[in-house]
């Protein structure tokens, strides 16, 4: 008898994380005068690239936020763009730093790293990876959006973590490792798989959650799921097809994000939370 998976509903949940970031907003406006803001910074002219960091200061400003663009062009060196990065970092007007990527510059890294951790609102640098690495050192840091959106689905869900076997497709330094260290944290087992993972599929089959973050269309199949397992999709692929085989692995999950509308609008709403939480933190603010 074939079952239906339920639908985790990123588009709804992100929308209650959007509310409630324009309810801080406006606390921190009313207690200090101050209108947080979140600095995009882009280097070239990405058609695709373009239309995230558009799409990033209108939720920004539909908060109640001030939106800066910072827009360099193409051949900008690593050095052109870690001085702009400095700058912002150093700007007490500016709450939050998103650089987005990939960024066309011959070393991503040296730029990501050249946020301050206190305005690291994306999570990418190594500060923000060590903060959700060892949550128990209250160390200065956020969690990479996406990962840390996929999370609050399983919350807002109310669907066990503590003791789960959860596998995560991917190693990426802001999605694949940073969602396992996050898993981790909440005591998931945790497999960190990758595209060359011998028996792959087998290993997916023992999984309670599975994390498809690696990347290529349609990847996971759905006789890879265990009956009843839990599917996050992070894949955005040509075509709006996630890295799951959605339709099959709908047959046997008991909960899946669907691709759009499941962890992409979680990616955005938990930037535009993180960058409210990191004003308040800069500017001494206790939320209620």
């Amino acid at each position: 008898m074939s079952n239906q998976a339920q639908i985790l509903d990123g588009k709804a949940v992100a929308k209650e994380i959007l509310d409630a970031a324009a309810l801080m907003v406006q606390q921190i406006k009313t207690r200090t005068g101050v209108t947080p803001c979140l600095a995009t910074v882009l280097v070239g002219d990405d058609p695709a690239s373009v239309t995230y960091t558009r799409m990033k200061r209108k939720r920004c400003e539909d908060a109640g936020m001030k939106s800066m663009k910072v827009e360099l062009p193409d051949g900008t060196t690593t050095e052109q763009l870690v001085a702009a990065i400095e700058e912002l970092s150093n700007d007490p007007d500016v709450h939050g730093i998103l650089l987005q990527h990939p960024a066309p510059v011959d070393d991503e890294r040296a730029a990501f790293e050249a946020i301050a951790a206190a305005k690291d609102v994306d999570g990418v640098t190594t500060a923000s990876f060590a903060a959700i690495s060892f949550p128990e050192d209250k160390l200065v840091g956020y969690g990479s959006c996406t990962p840390a959106g996929m999370v609050r689905l399983l919350d807002h869900y109310k669907l066990d973590i503590k003791g789960r076997h959860a596998v995560v497709i991917g190693r990426s330094a802001i999605l694949g490792k940073p969602l396992a260290m996050m898993l981790l944290a909440r005591h998931a087992t945790v497999t960190i798989c990758h595209s060359r993972t011998q028996g792959l599929a087998d290993i997916v089959r023992t999984a309670d959650i599975v994390c498809a973050c690696v990347g290529r269309p349609e990847f996971v199949k759905g006789d890879w799921i265990k009956p009843g397992a839990v599917v996050l999709d992070a894949g955005y692929n040509e075509g709006n097809v996630g890295d799951c085989d959605i339709a099959g692995c709908s047959q046997v999950a008991s909960w899946i994000t669907p691709v759009p509308g499941g962890v992409g609008p979680m990616t955005i709403a938990t930037l535009i939370e993180q960058t409210a939480l990191g004003a308040a933190r800069q500017l001494g603010v206790e939320l209620e």
